[in-house]
């Protein structure tokens, strides 16, 4: 890390660059992104997640380019052609594609036709031509002819000498500049189908005679159309005009209209078409390729976090029902820690319709574990599953939810599920799986690659190593806002503590079974391999509920513990008291307490902590229901107005679960009654909604769905949506603003039928 890195990172990013460095330092040091953006907030100037995430990664891609820089050179002093003015050039390379340019003329190639020419003495020839010494160019490659060598003609001699001409155009940095930010600009994304697949590659229909600006081209369709040249369906290519990029090589290379300059016409195409073009062409798609990854990880990334902080049900005893036909229904008893109780098969659904039978074992696994709630998977037979219970009468209220079992049943083949549940079939393993992620799903869904979890769009196309830490930044940012109760947490979710490895977090659990629960932040010192270090980078994030030290439950870390006895003392109070009384804090003055090494952000965010220590900044659990009735996409109509939950955001909408086991698109031109550029802005993942069905393609398995408000309903408020979904309504009345039209209708109806009869 140098000064210049600093510099440059903190103008790029629009950063204090005093922040910058002190962040970059930390990191440097081993702190993690959420010890630095929760704990050091003096030392960085508040700096959050975020831009510390954006800090890390950008001086990580400038290491990468110190490390091409010094490899460059390096080669470049071995082949004994770093010369000053070169050893400059190379040092001043701010991007990789300018220092490649710069080394390109030296890099080790693979015969060519320019070294054939040069081997045939004919490179004289070519600086000729190249620096217009001479204005007869088939006289000066007559004396060049020697069949010895190859060259029988005066046009063999020419033609070699434009081969070099063409590699020398090639090779220059200026005009791969030049040329680079015309293919940017101009650059035409055009996609075509490949001749007779146009029925196999019917999915990819949309772009078989496509095109349209690369640089403008959205993240989802790059990835499609590379998807469909990746399956032999598609191929496309990435061009500006030529017309433009000849008039650029005529600019720099063509002087006059000499034969000089026909012969510099000829060889500046050759390099386009054979040369130039194609290695461009190769950096843009490679550029928009990233640009596509990265803006599809952004939205994975984005769903993945709403997903992962969805409201929790808690600590309840809880039923879980997986869903099956054929196989039947396994059913779990969960107690309010996810500890399985007892599991059952059951046959309530078609083809077995052993509706007595299945209900009396839900009812006796509900009497006998006192369960309060029941998770119903929502794959096939979900709602049908649903219906089933929701028609037994427990004699005392249990709720019902449907539960997203999107990637349990990778989880339940896991070697995480394989070790829990070793004596169990994958069945049972899911079905506990669905009953805790009702319960917690932060806390069950970090045992599942999060690619396996269903909020992502062409997650397998993208770069996998930008997606993997891209993804583990969420799941770590999730995990660590929330907390950690050290004594009930899965190796899994510790794995994601602040500091914690995957070893360590295997080894605190081992200590907390052999030797019963932690009772104090200071206990997991006692840890295998738990340092100072370690301890300093996981303490805030781990929580112990019920010791002696309340703070132990609280985000306030152990390194300020001092500060709170002293504003307890100062108050005449317990740290228990201060914590339980709010006319106690109110006298708190915090600019009392701040040191060289505390400030006021740390203080506000300790008298924060201390009014509701350990707080889960989740929101809080509200049931959810589906319109009744409507299970299947048959039972859909053309203008349903219907409550949904969004399962997944992308670039050009939104998809809804309704209820009927295949997911609506709400495209993001029916998202609002007014322009919208980012989907995130209007939905996110889990957000419950009300939506219209616009149309139904029952043999494709198409559902159309809207969000703009209903034309019987103008100006229609989400909030009487929220109402709607909460209260489990079906569907709405008519509202007054159209009963009374029907009420006219009516009358009208009765006073022609009046004077009919009095006609007759």
């Amino acid at each position: 890390m140098t000064d210049i890195h600093i510099e440059k990172i903190a103008e790029e990013l629009m950063l204090d660059r005093h922040n910058v460095q002190s962040a970059a330092r930390l990191l440097e040091e081993g702190a993690t992104v959420p010890f630095i953006a929760r704990y050091r907030k003096e030392v960085t100037g508040g700096l959050d997640e975020v831009a510390v995430i954006e800090i890390r990664d950008r001086l990580a891609r400038l290491l990468e380019l110190d490390a091409r820089r010094a490899s460059i050179l390096h080669t470049l002093e071995e082949q004994g052609t770093l010369t000053d003015e070169l050893r400059e050039k190379v040092n001043a390379a701010l991007t990789l594609s300018v220092l490649e340019d710069i080394y390109l003329p030296y890099r080790p190639k693979r015969r060519t036709r320019g070294m054939a020419a040069r081997e045939k003495g004919l490179e004289p020839l070519a600086e000729a031509i190249f620096s217009y010494r001479t204005d007869e160019p088939e006289r000066a490659a007559a004396s060049y002819i020697d069949s010895g060598k190859g060259v029988e003609t005066i046009d063999d001699a020419l033609a070699g000498a434009r081969d070099i001409i063409a590699e020398w155009i090639n090779e220059n940095a200026e005009t791969r500049a030049e040329l680079r930010e015309l293919f940017r600009t101009g650059g035409i994304l055009n996609a075509s189908v490949i001749k007779g697949m146009e029925e196999k590659g019917i999915k990819f229909k949309d772009y078989y005679n496509w095109e349209e600006p690369a640089m403008t081209a959205p993240s989802h369709r790059i990835l499609a159309i590379r998807r469909g040249a990746a399956e032999g369906i598609l191929r496309f290519r990435i061009l500006p005009a030529e017309e433009e990029a000849m008039l650029l090589l005529e600019r720099r290379y063509v002087r006059d209209r000499t034969e000089t300059a026909r012969q510099m016409m000829h060889a500046a195409k050759d390099s386009y078409r054979r040369l130039l073009s194609l290695s461009l062409e190769t950096e843009i798609r490679l550029e928009i390729k990233t640009r596509a990854d990265e803006e599809a990880v952004k939205i994975f990334a984005e769903n993945l976090r709403n997903l992962l902080l969805a409201p929790p049900l808690g600590q309840k005893a809880v039923l879980a029902l997986d869903p099956g036909l054929r196989t039947g229904c396994k059913a779990v008893a969960l107690n309010p820690q996810g500890k399985l109780l007892a599991f059952e098969t059951i046959y309530p659904l078609d083809p077995f319709n052993k509706i007595k039978e299945s209900t009396a074992v839900v009812k006796d696994l509900a009497e006998k574990y006192n369960l309060e709630a029941i998770a119903v998977g929502n794959g096939t037979g979900g709602r049908e599953a649903e219906a089933f219970v929701k028609g037994i009468d427990f004699g005392r209220p249990v709720i019902t939810v449907m539960v997203n079992e999107s990637g349990a049943s990778v989880y339940s083949a896991s070697e995480a599920a394989r070790d829990e549940f070793p004596d169990k079939d994958i069945t049972v393993r899911g079905a506990v799986s669905i009953g805790r992620r009702l319960m917690d799903p932060l806390a069950e869904l970090v045992k599942i690659d999060p690619k396996s979890i269903g909020v992502g769009q062409y997650q397998h196309d993208v770069d996998q190593r930008l997606l993997k830490t891209a993804l583990d930044d969420v799941v770590i940012s999730c995990v660590n806002a929330v907390g950690v109760d050290v004594n009930t947490a899965s190796v899994q979710i510790l794995g994601y503590v602040s500091g914690l490895s995957a070893r360590l977090a295997a080894a605190l659990v081992a200590c907390r079974d052999t030797q019963g629960p932690f009772l104090s932040r200071k206990d997991l010192m006692n840890v295998s391999g738990m340092g100072p270090k370690t301890f300093e980078q996981a303490a805030g994030f781990l929580r112990i509920q019920g010791g002696p030290n309340p703070l132990d439950a609280s985000a306030v870390h152990p390194e300020r513990y001092q500060i709170v006895e002293s504003m307890a003392a100062d108050c005449a109070a317990t740290v228990a008291e201060l914590i339980a009384r709010a006319d106690l804090r109110e006298k708190i003055r915090p600019e009392k307490y701040i040191t060289d090494s505390v400030g006021m952000p740390t203080l506000v965010d300790i008298i924060a902590e201390l009014a509701k220590p350990g707080r889960d900044p989740r929101s809080e659990f509200a049931l959810y229901n589906f319109e009744e009735g409507i299970n299947d996409i048959s039972d859909l109509e053309k203008g349903m107005r219907l409550p949904g939950v969004v399962t997944n955001v992308t670039a050009f909408g939104a998809f809804v679960d309704i209820g009927v086991h295949r997911d609506g698109l709400v495209h993001i031109s029916e998202m609002a009654d007014k322009f919208i550029k980012d989907p995130h802005s209007v939905v996110k993942v889990n957000q419950k909604i009300m939506v219209t069905v616009t149309d139904i393609d029952i043999e494709r398995e198409r559902i159309s769905l809207s969000m703009k408000s209903a034309p019987s309903e103008p100006g229609r408020r989400d909030e009487k949506a929220a109402d709607t979904i909460r209260e489990g309504k079906k569907r709405q009345k008519v509202p007054p603003a159209v009963k009374k039209p029907r009420k006219a209708v009516s009358q009208l109806a009765q006073g022609l039928a009046d004077w009919k009869k009095k006609q007759q």
